[in-house]
């Protein structure tokens, strides 16, 4: 491990804690991120319930029962559960890579799905056909799941497309596909929304009855990829 302290660690609640790596999008942090997060998947923590990643920092939740059978009466779960994060953290190897899946996600940017591309252009000042390009020609980097069960965080978006969230949110289908600031999403669920909507996907983001209910983790590469209206229909069914 570098010398240097990289991280901070501070109580979430009374019976987590986050690891905090900085406040800041970057793929270097987040493969920090997600190599502490598979390795403590592999070997967790005692009394770890879970470990949730996120840009630039690690949640971990843990049993405050189980850790305090554990302790002696005068020490708190937190101050427990910190030591032996650190300790985890100084014999841990930051050279690892984290594990990669390229998935390819189709979406339809058909004016019925793209709500928010016509309002887009005219604010980009840009063709619709060339804010489609951008979006889907590139590659993102699923940094995070979160707000939603299976909504995936990616970016970097093209700085040319970028467009901050809309001031009133509005009520968004599954599988919208949206943009805000540099990032782009997929909404998994019927629900309000804010970020500005260009296509939408066949695909299902979240389904409690896979094994894997998560269509997307964290550390996926993704890679859109234009479909008309009539084989967006057909994947849908």
């Amino acid at each position: 491990m570098p010398q240097q302290k990289i991280y901070e660690i501070f109580p979430l609640g009374d019976a987590a804690l986050t690891i905090d790596f900085g406040n800041s999008i970057s793929e270097k942090i987040n493969d920090t991120v997600l190599n502490l997060f598979y390795a403590m998947r592999q070997k967790p923590l005692p009394g770890m319930i879970e470990a949730i990643p996120a840009y630039s920092s690690l949640s971990i939740f843990y049993n405050p029962f189980i850790v305090k059978g554990k302790i002696p009466v005068n020490e708190t779960a937190f101050g427990f559960m910190k030591k032996e994060t650190e300790k985890f953290i100084a014999g841990f190897s930051w050279n690892e890579t984290p594990p990669i899946r390229i998935m390819k996600i189709p979406v339809c940017y058909d004016e019925e799905f793209a709500t928010d591309l016509e309002r887009m252009a005219g604010i980009k000042k840009m063709d619709k056909a060339e804010i489609i390009r951008l979006h889907y020609e590139n590659q993102y980097r699923v940094y995070m799941i979160g707000f939603l069960p299976g909504f995936p965080y990616m970016g970097i978006l093209d700085e040319k497309i970028s467009l901050p969230r809309k001031s009133q949110p509005q009520q968004v289908a599954p599988g919208s596909v949206g943009i805000a600031g540099r990032q782009t999403g997929i909404y998994p669920f019927n629900c309000p929304g804010g970020w500005n909507i260009i296509g939408r996907t066949p695909m299902k983001l979240f389904d409690p009855l896979r094994q894997e209910q998560s269509l997307l983790h964290a550390g996926d590469t993704v890679e859109f990829y234009p479909i008309e209206k009539n084989e967006f229909l057909n994947l849908i069914k």
